[in-house]
């Protein structure tokens, strides 16, 4: 796969510096970091071009190929993370000069990424065969028999999941690795810091480091979700702790009753 990133903002940067696994990206350990995200691939290789649109464009750009760069490299996936929306009408565009076969363009903040336009965008791209999602949030993205996109999220990213390790009292996280990751890279940070919290404080656990990573979602009222997109945001990774945590009591459930079963067996032999 070959992805195309086009972007504004600084939700656009943490996703890159995510999909190249810098070693400088993730600080939530500082100098106690045990470098737990080396284990994770990095696809810098993956990513063929990155533009980074200025924020201090005009509020409306009547010709937006003057905005856009001459030359971009061919791709399958284009990532349109928080560009101007003249500039994101004008995806078609660069779809026919890529070939792209496919296009992601997150909301975090519908304001600058008005309804209006993904919808429009959607009927055009699809129209032609091209893939197209709008998550809102980036992390609400999962698989939905789109190839392309399907393959984004089965390199790890979308919607969250976890796994987790609990005491044997069943009361405190040990640790907790992550399956997928929000694009942003926020899920390993809320991941690091369940370690050794207690079950019944969780919740308190995930908001506080989801806030303070920070998530970058808009704090406004969205029209269509009925709350911020910051809240819906906190919301998935809380569901992703809880379903992971649910996982684990059952694991610790089945493990505990295979151990009684053996102990009965040795028991009737003896």
């Amino acid at each position: 796969m070959r992805i195309l990133v086009l972007y504004t903002g600084e939700l656009g940067k943490k996703v890159i510096q995510n999909l190249i696994n810098s070693s400088n990206f993730c600080v939530s350990c500082g100098e106690l970091c045990n470098h737990c995200r080396q284990a994770r691939k990095s696809y810098a290789n993956l990513i063929v071009g990155i533009h980074e649109f200025p924020e201090d464009l005009p509020p409306f750009i009547e010709e937006p190929s003057q905005f856009l760069p001459p030359k971009l490299p061919e791709c399958d996936l284009i990532l349109a993370i928080g560009i101007h929306p003249d500039l994101l009408a004008a995806i078609p565009e660069v779809v026919k000069n890529t070939g792209a076969k496919a296009v992601i363009a997150p909301v975090e903040d519908s304001k600058k990424t008005p309804a209006g336009i993904l919808e429009q965008l959607r009927k055009e791209l699809e129209a032609t065969g091209v893939e197209f999602e709008a998550p809102k949030p980036f992390c609400s993205l999962e698989k939905t028999g789109k190839p392309i996109i399907d393959a984004f999220v089965d390199l790890g990213f979308g919607r969250p999941i976890l796994r987790i390790e609990m005491s044997p009292d069943g009361k405190m996280f040990i640790g907790a690795g992550v399956i997928r990751d929000a694009p942003c890279g926020s899920t390993w940070f809320v991941a690091k810091k369940l370690g050794w919290t207690d079950f019944s404080e969780y919740k308190e656990t995930i908001s506080g480091a989801h806030h303070s990573y920070p998530c970058t979602g808009s704090m406004d009222k969205d029209p269509q979700i009925g709350d911020t997109i910051l809240h819906k945001a906190g919301y998935i990774i809380r569901e992703a702790v809880e379903d992971a945590m649910e996982c684990a009591k059952k694991e610790k459930a089945r493990l505990s009753a295979a151990s009684g079963d053996e102990v009965r067996a040795l028991a009737s032999e003896n």
